[in-house]
């Protein structure tokens, strides 16, 4: 489990394809320094196991179910993404509740310089309104974020300047995609409130 609380940006070293999904190394900062060997981490958002690791590297595998959901089977060498470390028993909860379990993929549209802060609005992607309310949580290629503003066919978030240096988002632009994993409360209410709900 996570917080959407991205400790930064890691750089993607190497990418190799198997013949049941692919093969991603990283660079280990600024991930701590007891990172080992089948620990959690949050890749963009997406919960890997860290399989090998040497002098400033790890290594993650990514199955087929992670390669279809996610952008992380065209990732390329040279690119970053967001690392997280998993969330420690006596750790803050300064986020949310985010479980690395990316739901699907939707796009920046617009972003706006408002003051220090930026405005950036995203797709809603089909299926996916129900989850998405004002003032609620969103985790955004695994940053922890609050709906500003819900409208018919996207939602806004506000980005401070810490989150915008901090995460890869300084690097995005409209059109490109994103991660996104609605919050778990919103699916296990839908789940208990569902008419034809199994008991």
């Amino acid at each position: 489990m996570f917080t959407g609380i991205v400790v930064g940006t890691a750089e993607v070293l190497d990418a190799t394809a198997t013949d049941d999904g692919r093969r991603l190394r990283i660079a280990d900062e600024p991930l701590p320094d007891d990172l080992s060997r089948g620990d959690s981490v949050s890749v963009a958002g997406a919960c890997l196991t860290v399989e090998e690791q040497g002098a400033g590297w790890f290594e993650v595998f990514l199955a087929e179910e992670t390669v279809e959901r996610t952008y992380l089977g065209t990732i390329e060498p040279g690119e970053s993404v967001n690392v997280e470390p998993a969330l420690a028993a006596t750790d803050r909860l300064d986020g949310h509740v985010v479980q690395g379990h990316v739901d699907t993929t939707t796009e920046l549209l617009t972003r706006e310089q408002v003051g220090e802060d930026w405005t950036f609005e995203w797709a809603i992607p089909d299926g996916y309104g129900r989850y998405l309310v004002e003032k609620g949580s969103v985790a955004l290629d695994g940053i922890s974020l609050t709906v500003a503003e819900r409208r018919e066919n996207a939602f806004t978030t506000a980005i401070i300047p810490e989150t915008l240096d901090v995460t890869t988002l300084s690097e995005t632009v409209p059109g490109d995609p994103v991660h996104l994993e609605v919050d778990v409360l919103a699916k296990y209410v839908e789940r208990m409130v569902a008419t034809d709900a199994v008991e």
